[in-house]
């Protein structure tokens, strides 16, 4: 089976568009059209069915595709291997990170980083942190910015910054001069939180003796605080994330509840191969 068929086929079905297709991969639409037909007739299975504009993937298609990935990341990382024999001092680093460490902790990590390595790029991915695990598990990322806790079984990891909840608002809510909040303070007040966390915040409130107004939930931390500054409600999010989106003049009190202090980690593969980029960015970490 050729791998340039199935590097086709795997642009053709992410593109959901032969035409689409033909326009990244640079090349003219009839002879794609030409290498998807060949690669069918190998198969002698029908991958897409076709109408005059669109494509549909068809069961065997979806098998394909699933081993295709399959086979081609271990085509990448095979060539990473060897090229890595020599200590190649260039190349991709692929991260994937939570929107606050993206913002605030990678920057510097990867401008020290830089300096050492100037001729490695970098891929940077925002997702959540079951996300980046799935990514990194799959090899599709070489490094993970993570909020912990979280069942880092199969990762090597380095801990970074250890920070509590906050509560933060567009308006005051209280006026009093008390430097934090404790939860039973949150009663009756709609609430914003992370989907991550919501589990843990109705539960440790319930225990106060109260059930929780939240209003909105969201795998996205900015789209808490944007909530926020639209004043919806109080968003709970952990310290470092209030200088995500600058000049909002929120307000806000640490959440005085021990249990819902979040850490971030830096994690990464030790049952995959690391290519020398991951190996030389690891060494550079000064923490």
């Amino acid at each position: 089976m050729d791998i340039r068929r199935l590097k086709y086929f795997v642009t053709i079905c992410e593109e959901g568009n032969i035409s689409k297709a033909a326009k990244k991969l640079h090349i003219a639409q009839p002879p794609l059209s030409q290498q998807l037909k060949l690669l069918e007739d190998e198969l002698g299975a029908k991958l897409f069915e076709r109408d005059t504009r669109n494509i549909k993937i068809t069961d065997a298609g979806k098998t394909l595709l699933y081993k295709s990935k399959q086979i081609l990341e271990l085509m990448d990382s095979t060539i990473k291997e060897v090229r890595d024999v020599n200590d190649g001092l260039t190349g991709k680093l692929s991260i994937g990170t939570v929107s606050s460490a993206g913002a605030t902790i990678l920057p510097q990590l990867i401008s020290n980083f830089h300096n050492k390595f100037p001729h490695i790029s970098f891929e940077i991915i925002d997702e959540d942190t079951p996300k980046i695990t799935e990514l990194l598990t799959n090899g599709l990322i070489d490094i993970g910015i993570i909020r912990t806790p979280y069942n880092l079984d199969g990762f090597q990891s380095i801990s970074l910054t250890d920070d509590p909840m906050i509560v933060i608002s567009k308006k005051v809510y209280w006026n009093d001069n008390t430097k934090s909040l404790h939860l039973k303070d949150l009663s009756g007040v709609p609430l914003l939180v992370q989907r991550r966390y919501e589990q843990d915040i109705i539960s440790l409130c319930n225990q106060a003796g109260f059930e929780p107004n939240i209003i909105c939930r969201s795998n996205d931390v900015r789209t808490i605080i944007l909530w926020s500054i639209s004043d919806m409600g109080l968003a709970i999010v952990p310290k470092n994330c209030i200088h995500l989106i600058p000049n909002t003049n929120l307000f806000y009190k640490e959440l005085n509840e021990p249990s819902l202090r979040v850490g971030t980690s830096i994690i990464w593969s030790d049952k995959r191969y690391n290519s020398s980029a991951t190996r030389h960015f690891i060494e550079c970490l000064d923490l």
